[in-house]
């Protein structure tokens, strides 16, 4: 179908003025197709003018403008063409639409636990109309009315309050002014928590199935959603807007939630059915405030055009873990971000496929598709912490407040908000977002020292070798004792280009030089040598979090640039984890080691030995005093990397119940990831498989099955699995996305290299099933670690297929530049 381009959304935005669109849903046709009856009413600028409808139906029966029937066989993909406009218009559309398997549009899943069906509605990006029939543009904004029939039994949730259900028959309100990008529909035989706070209705939903699990997690769920609504209500002028707020919990659900003005979907495995670290929990708390913090950024006001992405994400992210970190219990988010979220955003800015933070010239919504990604996220958020930092919080928020005020429930661009900013701080906001909106890349904070013979440090100074200005606190730590104590934290502003002297920490007798200490800005540092040595001799014993975090990110950095053998950051890994104290930095570490160290950089001898030192430092970890999170993290760590008869046998125990770590439990999750481990090795068979299917059926067991089976080494299992890869409609996007995370996790060299051309052969196939099919298959299915010349060789061949999608492309090309860094590491170190 083709994608809307700007250019049409300009014209079509300039015509038009939606006065508001009345939705009626038939749930109840059965498994395949539900009915859609849309009225719009409209006016028009220029009447006599010609605009189009969006809309994918299955089926289309009938369409009636201003009275007088259309020709329903000229509709042109997912276009129908309306003619002649007058200066106020009512179009009808009757359709029957496609219920999605892929999260995209309305998508019908049944519970295996209970076989029980839940349909929820995700529009965007431009999705909606494969609801209903639409203007989807995020710049027509308009009320959205929805009546809808469905079984007897079941509950519906929407974004307007329901006002009346009977007889499986539902209306809700009306909604304020909506982009229709934000309409959803939550629906099917719910479990439900309802609460109230400040006067604003509250409820949870989630599959009966989940019952026990939403009712445990209720309180710290409306704890947080409580505390959040209280800071944005002392930070924002203007209140909540859209009456109840509703949290929705939902199965294969695409990404972490979706900020659906009340009504937010979240992906269900948020409602934790095994033990959980501490850091998810904060994780979840951050997404929670994230997805509030978008009532106001993106709902009430909301970007005109998806080139000002940015202006939804980048402040919902900066507020999802202020706001976590200031008013909820989970004070440590900042220590995530740092060592966890910065990670995905650096990768992305480093990638060719790099793009500015907001006016990236996005020409259509397929392009603005991959935009999605950690820049928008993580470095926009970096970049408005600088900002905060530049204007303080008093003239940020009165900026932040008066633009609201001047863009209530309308659309807005950078220079509306940079305007308002302007005006509110009297300082050069527009020269400071060319510097950090408008451009690309990382840059590099360096540290050089100059010492006596004895290490003393005699003279520092702090380069910035890039081109943005950067507010940073440069800390100064001495080693006492075998602990690390800080001396001192220097405010430093670094122009582009800028060297600047920092005499304060000489004096004060630092030895280590942390740049960016405090990690209030958006660079790569670089330690001075004898720095650097004292990290690797001392980093566990660094009391703050965010500093450690900074520093296990450098050495990321290190090993990823090939300037850092990936066996020394093991060696660091071995030699610190153990006494870590954060939850977030255990798992981050873990992460990396195994997925990208173990996983990409080291081959033969080097990849056996390190999985060793991931084994050893888990266990390590398990054997130490660190909290219940810490040690689940070391415990999935140690399932993940169990290798040789000893160890299988104690993973055997441990999915036996046998011999488990004190106080840990070994939940379905963890059960499926060490049954995947067991079949990538051979231990396991399909009876097996389908045995443990059946002893707890339920989502893990569906995901958990499916991936196990792909992890099978002998070449039939490996021959079904790629067959249902690339055969459409064969499984859901999440089913999808397990039988890919487990296929390249067994099979000898010689059998992963031939697989890997061959996935270059038909990636291609991808271009035509949809977004998120071309994410699965061009991201999560890519054959990263086989990186053996003849496969840059394909991918880059593929890549030159012209048939692309842009979405397809972007995953391809990035994962393309992955495969080239794994061989530059390789080449620098083996």
């Amino acid at each position: 179908m083709p994608a809307l381009q700007r250019a049409e959304a300009t014209v079509r935005a300039r015509l038009l003025e939606v006065h508001g669109y009345t939705v009626d849903l038939d749930l109840t046709r059965g498994p395949d197709r539900f009915g859609s009856t849309a009225v719009i009413r409209f006016g028009c600028t220029e009447p006599g003018s010609d605009t189009f409808v969006d809309l994918e139906p299955a089926t289309l029966h009938r369409a009636v403008l201003n009275g007088q029937p259309l020709d329903v066989a000229a509709l042109d993909g997912n276009r129908l063409a309306l003619p002649g406009l007058r200066a106020e218009n009512e179009l009808l559309i009757e359709a029957e639409m496609r219920y999605s398997r892929t999260g995209e549009g309305l998508h019908r899943y049944t519970d295996p636990a209970d076989d029980a069906v839940y349909l929820y509605a995700t529009c965007g990006p431009d999705l909606a109309a494969k609801v209903f029939a639409c203007f989807d543009q995020p710049d027509l904004k308009a009320p959205i009315t929805l009546t809808a029939t469905a079984p007897d039994e079941w509950t519906l949730v929407s974004n307007g309050a329901p006002v009346k259900s009977e007889g499986g028959h539902w209306e809700f309100a009306a909604t304020k002014p909506i982009s229709t990008y934000l309409f959803t529909v939550v629906a099917g035989p719910l479990h439900s928590v309802y609460g109230e706070h400040d006067g604003i209705p509250l409820g949870l939903h989630a599959r009966r199935s989940l019952a026990a699990e939403l009712d445990r997690e209720a309180p710290e769920l409306f704890e947080v959603t409580a505390a959040s609504f209280d800071r944005l209500h002392e930070l924002f002028d203007e209140r909540y807007p859209f009456g109840e707020y509703h949290q929705a919990f939902v199965p294969e659900f695409n990404w972490g939630a979706m900020e659906n003005p009340g009504c937010v979907v979240f992906r269900d495995e948020m409602l934790f059915r095994s033990p959980a670290t501490f850091s998810e929990h904060e994780r979840r708390a951050m997404v929670i405030c994230h997805e509030m913090a978008h009532m106001w950024f993106g709902d009430l006001v909301t970007m005109r055009w998806w080139d000002d992405l940015w202006l939804n994400e980048s402040f919902a992210e900066m507020l999802g873990y202020r706001i976590a970190a200031e008013s909820t219990r989970f004070t440590g988010t900042w220590t995530g971000f740092s060592v966890q979220r910065k990670g995905w955003g650096y990768d992305a800015d480093q990638r060719a496929s790099t793009h500015p933070v907001a006016g990236n010239g996005t020409r259509s919504v397929a392009e603005a598709m991959v935009n999605f990604d950690g820049i928008s996220y993580a470095k926009g958020a970096s970049a408005l912490r600088q900002l905060v930092a530049w204007l303080g919080d008093e003239a940020f928020f009165a900026g932040l407040n008066a633009y609201f005020a001047d863009h209530l429930y309308g659309n807005a661009e950078l220079p509306d908000f940079l305007a308002a900013l302007a005006a509110a701080s009297g300082r050069d906001v527009h020269g400071w977002a060319e510097s950090w909106l408008r451009t690309s890349g990382v840059d590099t904070l360096r540290a050089e020292a100059e010492r006596a013979d004895d290490g003393t440090l005699t003279a520092l100074t702090v380069v910035n070798e890039g081109e943005r200005p950067h507010l940073i606190e440069v800390g100064g730590y001495r080693v006492e004792d075998g602990r690390v104590v800080p001396v001192g934290r220097v405010a430093v502003e670094l122009g582009p280009g800028r060297r600047v002297a920092v005499p304060a920490l000489v004096e004060a007798g630092a030895q280590l030089i942390v740049p960016n200490d405090s990690d209030l800005t958006w660079a790569k540092i670089r330690l001075d040598a004898h720095s650097w040595q004292l990290v690797t001799e001392t980093l566990s014993a660094v009391e703050d979090d965010v500093t450690r975090a900074v520093l296990w990110a450098q050495a990321r950095d290190l090993v990823r640039d090939a300037e850092l053998d990936p066996a020394v950051y093991l060696d660091l890994m071995e030699r610190h984890l153990p006494a870590e104290t954060a939850d977030a930095i255990v798992e981050a570490v873990l992460t990396f080691a195994h997925v990208h160290v173990v996983g990409r950089y080291l081959t033969g001898d080097r990849r056996a030995a390190g999985s060793a030192a991931i084994s050893r430092t888990a266990r390590a970890l398990l054997a130490g005093d660190g909290g219940q999170g810490i040690r689940l993290a070391a415990l999935r760590a140690a399932v993940e990397s169990s290798g040789g008869e000893e160890q299988l046998a104690e993973l055997r125990g441990w999915l036996n119940g046998e011999d488990v770590p004190a106080g840990l439990l070994v939940g379905p999750e963890l059960r499926w990831a060490g049954l995947a481990r067991l079949a990538s090795l051979g231990e396991l068979d399909e009876h097996r498989i389908a045995a443990e299917l059946a002893r707890e059926p339920g989502t893990e067991a569906e995901f958990g099955a499916a991936r196990c089976r792909a992890a099978l080494p002998d070449a039939e299992a490996k021959a079904r699995a790629w067959r249902d890869l690339f055969t459409p409609d064969a499984m859901s996007n999440r089913l999808l996305e397990a039988t890919a995370r487990g296929f390249w996790a067994s099979g000898d060299d010689t059998a992963k290299s031939a697989y890997a051309l061959r996935y270059f052969e038909r990636i291609g196939e991808a271009a035509h099933r949809g977004d998120i099919i071309a994410r699965q298959l061009g991201e999560t299915l890519y054959p990263v670690a086989q990186a053996a010349s003849e496969v840059l060789t394909a991918a880059e061949q593929a890549l030159a297929d012209q048939e692309l999608t842009p979405s397809l492309r972007r995953n391809l090309a990035d994962c393309t530049d992955d495969l080239r860094r794994t061989r530059a590491v390789r080449a620098a170190f083996e």
